[in-house]
């Protein structure tokens, strides 16, 4: 079966950097658009960033400069690394794929506070 798993999530300053990782399984990786959406505490599910199965990426204009999504289909992994992250920041992410079908992973919890 299909499974997305998230890495990387944590605790972290204003200013600082964080790495979240998505290991995908049951699915030919390469040809799957792939994303990370994000949701804080009592608001909606929103897409931070995606690349295609192409590699062309976009982004949310909230994080445009400071984010980079990345692909490496030799390890089927999707990455989203985070720089001068900001308490608004501050959500559960989620990684997602999409083809014919998509698939949510499980979310990983990103704090950002002093």
């Amino acid at each position: 079966q299909v499974q997305l798993v998230e890495s990387g999530g944590g605790l972290v300053q204003p200013g600082g950097s964080l790495r979240l990782a998505c290991a995908a399984s049951g699915i030919t990786f390469s040809l799957y658009y792939m994303a990370w959406y994000r949701q804080a505490l009592g608001k909606q599910r929103v897409l931070v960033a995606a690349i295609s199965s192409d590699g062309i990426t976009n982004y949310a204009d909230s994080v445009k400069g400071r984010f980079t999504i990345s692909r490496d289909n030799a390890k089927n992994t999707v990455l989203l690394q985070m720089n001068s992250l900001k308490p608004e920041d501050t959500a559960v992410y989620y990684c997602y794929a999409r083809r014919f079908s998509s698939y949510w992973g499980q979310g990983t919890q990103v704090t950002v506070s002093p």
